[in-house]
């Protein structure tokens, strides 16, 4: 097995990164291989440092930048451990594939359905179009490297994109090729248990806690463009927010 000596001695070879970069690298190639488990400890910073034959200033560098980014979490008296939650601020607006790069993750997706039609009633009023007004759907699994995150479903006014195919990765990013990228949002975060069917998509177990998240994208003229319902693990997500007085 690979182990994480071997992983950054390659980087070293091949990089000139500053060191405690290269060894953000190592770490997070070492976690998404599973030679750290979920909510393992990493060893020591002191034996990082000596195994590594790199400086405990150096180690402690990049553990505070993984910190800082989510992927790891820090216990005082008990060490560094692997994150598995993911947390998502809940007033930035940003794609699930930008949330998970920024955190060393690499998001993917495995399609349910993409289809396209006209809106529903519902989809008329949340988007305020006309009823038959034409609209894309695109279902799928999101995940974080290969874990399945969350189902999400969402509606977006066909005017928007090229086409139906324009969706490849992230949403977010064929909008914004098409200059219909939305600048602001309103989001509805509501806890439920999860059913039979969402349970099995997401590789959990029926009656397990869930997060539904509603978002309505907006484009800086006011108009509607985006509809999305999207169903979180509870288990591996957390909503924040920051909070400032009038």
């Amino acid at each position: 097995m690979t182990t994480l000596a071997q992983i950054m001695a390659d980087l070293v070879q091949t990089s000139s990164q500053p060191l405690y970069q290269l060894l953000q690298r190592a770490l997070r190639e070492a976690i998404n291989s599973q030679l750290y488990g979920p909510e393992e400890a990493l060893p020591a910073e002191r034996v990082l440092a000596a195994d590594l034959n790199i400086s405990r200033i150096t180690v402690r560098k990049a553990i505070d930048g993984l910190v800082e980014e989510g992927l790891l979490v820090r216990r005082p008296g008990s060490g560094n451990f692997i994150n598995t939650r993911i947390e998502k601020n809940f007033a930035k607006l940003t794609s699930f594939s930008e949330d998970m790069r920024s955190r060393g993750r690499t998001p993917r997706s495995v399609w349910l359905k993409k289809s396209q039609g006209t809106v529903t009633p519902e989809e008329a009023l949340r988007l305020r179009l006309s009823p038959g007004a034409p609209v894309y759907r695109y279902h799928r699994i999101r995940f974080a490297d290969d874990v399945p995150m969350c189902v999400e479903y969402a509606t977006i006014v066909a005017s928007a994109l090229p086409a139906l195919e324009a969706v490849d990765v992230s949403m977010y990013e064929a909008l914004e090729a098409a200059g219909n990228r939305p600048v602001r949002a309103l989001q509805r975060l509501s806890a439920l248990l999860l059913t039979g069917e969402q349970a099995r998509l997401l590789q959990a177990r029926e009656g397990d806690a869930g997060l539904a998240v509603e978002r309505l994208g907006f484009l800086r003229d006011g108009r509607a463009v985006e509809f999305c319902r999207s169903i979180f693990r509870g288990d591996m997500y957390d909503f924040v927010a920051e909070l400032s007085t009038p």
